[in-house]
């Protein structure tokens, strides 16, 4: 019998993390839909002159949230927004409405996926796989101006 050896990895790289570099980013959206803040983040790991750990990132709202998608085929992200409107209608049925139509599937949209995403940073650059960016995903209807804290937390150089 043939033995496949079926998992690799590199060796371990060791960082005595005694830095914590800390920024909150404004982004302005358009409305509902995907904004990509990859760059943005990868100027922060620049500024904060970024070598060997991880950046957070958390987004403070409850009708907005974070993921990490693919970046090349734009109709990934229609497909996500069209998921999300299904799973999450306007027409749900939802008590709570005092901010309009559009605030509880917001609301529950954002609790399907993530108020705060972990990413590693190796040799300064956010260790993302090669089709994959960081999105804001904007679950309401109208622009809203969102913040989110961004972290680092590693070695610098």
């Amino acid at each position: 019998m043939t033995s496949t050896r079926l998992f690799s990895r590199s060796a371990p790289s060791i960082v005595s993390a005694t830095t914590i570099v800390s920024s909150q980013m404004s982004v302005q959206t358009p409305g509902a839909g995907f904004t990509n803040l990859t760059a943005e983040i990868a100027n922060f790991l620049r500024d904060a002159h970024a070598c060997e750990g991880a950046v957070t990132l958390f987004i403070r709202h409850t009708s907005a949230s974070l993921t990490i998608q693919e970046n090349a085929d734009p109709t990934v992200l229609e497909d996500l927004s069209t998921v999300l409107k299904r799973l999450a209608p306007e027409d749900g049925g939802w008590r709570h409405d005092t901010e309009g139509p559009d605030d509880m599937p917001a609301h529950v949209k954002t609790m399907l996926t993530s108020t705060s995403l972990q990413i590693p940073v190796v040799d300064g650059e956010l260790a993302l796989g090669t089709w994959q960016a960081i999105y804001l995903i904007e679950h309401r209807a109208r622009p809203h101006r969102r913040e989110i804290v961004l972290q680092f937390i590693g070695n610098v150089t």
